[in-house]
């Protein structure tokens, strides 16, 4: 079974916290923390994750803080998931490498189809459409 880790939630909690932010205003660790109810020290490294990959900009000091790297509308779910989780992969065959039992097997292809929809799923979706959606 598939499943988002509790890392890659509180990752789109974090980041959509960030998106519903006007421009340009700095966030500090803490606040994304509270308002996002995600443990401040795990999404402190989730953030430096997302630094390094231009998701989010940092700053040190006073006025310091996170604010988003680029526009959330050029954020997908995708990038913010594959940043935490890594690739999109229903079956580890997919990595490029044979089935265990020496080539593709007969369900190969349907892996590769499941991916292929997942991930055009999570690429149809911004993290500014998140942010400004209804909350269900």
């Amino acid at each position: 079974m598939m499943e988002l880790t509790r890392k890659g939630e509180y990752a789109i909690r974090g980041i959509i916290y960030l998106a519903q932010q006007p421009p340009g205003r700095v966030s500090l660790i803490s606040e994304i923390a509270a308002a996002a109810e995600v443990p401040q020290t795990f999404l402190a490294k989730i953030f430096q994750s997302f630094a390094k990959l231009g998701l989010v900009s940092s700053s040190r000091g006073t006025g310091g803080g996170f604010v988003l790297g680029r526009p959330a509308s050029a954020i997908t779910l995708r990038e913010v998931v594959e940043a935490v989780e890594g690739p999109i992969l229903p079956n580890r065959c997919l990595l490029g490498s044979a089935c265990d039992r020496g080539g593709p097997c007969r369900v190969h292809a349907v892996w590769k189809q499941v991916q292929t929809e997942v991930v055009h799923i999570l690429d149809g979706v911004t993290i500014d459409s998140l942010a400004r959606g209804p909350q269900q």
